[in-house]
């Protein structure tokens, strides 16, 4: 009697620690929880951004600037050497793009290279032409679209392209606002005699409502296309809005230049 009752004990005491056991288990629930907890949680897209995207912006910033305001009067009294910089920007980038650790900054400077190299032809020999520029800043166009269909460079070409905008987006204010002439004369001219012509350019502007209506309008347009690329955080599109708004901020500055004239 005594060796029966021990083993229904027994037997009791294992089917309690079986049941608590796999009352204790439910099969993926922490699995599901996290999946759970991945699927409602949303970041704001504002959230999103890292440092090193707006590192890259602020390079993409910079590096349309530095043409503007550091290339264009070194090529003046150096063409050559302006011209010779474009190898030394090559070989940086392409140095800097064999280590992990710089890759995207000598992805960036690569697209650069191509923007300073046309700089240096176009300021250099056939500043004095204003049809020449677009045609001139489209030389590294063939090698952005290469570099794109081989997913090569992205951040470097779509820099690039977004400096073409902001390039082909101003001369065709140019054109339309019929400032030229302007253009020519500036270029002709030593610098002390340049705020007069700036003055006349901008008294044509503010004469002729259309030419007013033309500017916010292409404004406007570097505005969306350079802030809608900021909701994904990509550098490469991060590269292209930089290149896209500074050409605003260019602009602008040299609308106070001619205000300030």
């Amino acid at each position: 009697m005594y060796g029966i009752l021990n083993q229904i004990t027994n037997i009791h005491i294992q089917k309690v620690l079986v049941n608590n056991t796999l009352s204790s288990y439910v099969p993926g629930k922490s699995s599901k929880t996290t999946i759970e907890i991945h699927q409602t949680t949303k970041l704001p897209w504002w959230d999103k951004f890292t440092c090193q995207t707006w590192l890259v912006f602020g390079l993409a910033v910079f590096l349309v600037s530095v043409p503007v305001f550091i290339q264009a009067p070194l090529v003046r009294i150096l063409p050559w050497l302006s011209l010779g910089l474009t190898v030394f920007w090559v070989w940086l980038s392409v140095s800097l793009m064999s280590h992990p650790k710089t890759h995207i900054w000598g992805d960036i400077l690569y697209g650069f290279s191509w923007s300073w190299l046309a700089g240096g032809i176009y300021w250099g020999w056939l500043r004095w032409e204003p049809l020449w520029h677009l045609p001139v800043e489209a030389i590294g166009l063939p090698f952005a679209v290469v570099c794109l269909s081989k997913n090569w460079a992205k951040v470097g070409s779509w820099f690039y392209l977004g400096s073409l905008l902001g390039t082909v987006i101003t001369d065709v204010y140019f054109y339309i606002a019929d400032l030229m002439s302007y253009w020519r004369q500036i270029m002709r001219v030593e610098p002390e005699s340049i705020a007069p012509i700036l003055r006349q350019a901008l008294f044509q502007i503010q004469q002729t409502p259309v030419n007013i209506g033309w500017a916010l309008i292409l404004g406007l347009t570097l505005l969306v296309v350079g802030i809608l690329p900021l909701h994904y955080s990509k550098e490469h599109w991060y590269a292209f809005s930089g290149a896209v708004l500074s050409t605003i901020l260019v602009d602008s500055l040299f609308l106070l230049a001619a205000i300030i004239a």
